[in-house]
């Protein structure tokens, strides 16, 4: 089997539960500082997961690695290969589908519900007002062609899909133990006081035990469609 290329773009933003349940071999790079990446073609591949990140997506000049992951995306997409993105990663592949990054749009931070609004295969275990993890102050706009999936009232694309594409703008990667880990790491909690860190602590206790096994399922769909790739 092909492996999946996990794309990395911070050392506390791994793929979390996703890579345990996509169940096939990974190929994690981190190459959003690097001017001209070597990253495989869409055909070496059974599918691409995109991970979060605090950078914005469309800073080329300070990260150049940027341009060659949307550049993948988009062939990955018009070659019909699996695609996940998660926060950054759903930004980075709106913006590779033609979607414009609203910078600064509005923030939110911690665990709030989404409005699911249409049907789709993977993210469907979420079920229809799932409350899950939110970490962005940037949104996107609807790519071209692109089915929205889930919306808020801060920010209305929070997921959509356009072909072998999902694109999720809250975590679905999440653990307790990683979200420890980003309570504890200073660029991500810039910003936050104490009372705030101490609620979504509390917050994750509450809601992960019901969004975990949620989120595995719907990784556990998209891994069919990598299997079905091959």
């Amino acid at each position: 089997m092909r492996p999946v290329l996990v794309l990395t773009h911070a050392p506390s933003e791994g793929p979390g539960l996703i890579g345990p349940a996509l169940d096939a071999p990974l190929r994690v790079r981190t190459v959003v500082d690097v001017a001209d990446p070597l990253l495989p073609d869409p055909d070496e591949v059974a599918g691409i997961v995109v991970m979060g990140g605090w950078m914005d997506a469309d800073d080329d000049l300070h990260h150049p690695g940027l341009a060659a992951e949307r550049a993948l995306l988009a062939r990955a997409v018009a070659q019909d290969v699996p695609v996940l993105g998660v926060c950054l990663g759903a930004q980075l592949l709106a913006m590779a589908l033609g979607g414009r990054l609203l910078r600064r749009h509005g923030t939110e931070v911690g665990f709030g519900p989404v409005d699911v609004v249409a049907d789709d295969l993977v993210l469907g275990p979420l079920g229809a007002r799932p409350t899950v993890l939110h970490w962005h102050a940037d949104a996107v706009e609807l790519p071209p062609d692109a089915t929205l999936l889930a919306s808020t009232e801060v920010t209305p694309v929070q997921a959509f899909r356009r072909g072998s594409a999902l694109g999720v703008q809250f975590h679905l990667e999440l653990e307790p133990a990683m979200l420890d880990l980003w309570l504890q790491t200073p660029e991500m909690v810039a910003g936050l006081d104490d009372d705030e860190i101490a609620t979504i602590r509390e917050d994750g206790r509450t809601h992960l035990p019901a969004l975990v096994p949620a989120a595995r399922k719907v990784v556990e769909v998209f891994a069919e469609q990598v299997r079905l790739r091959g």
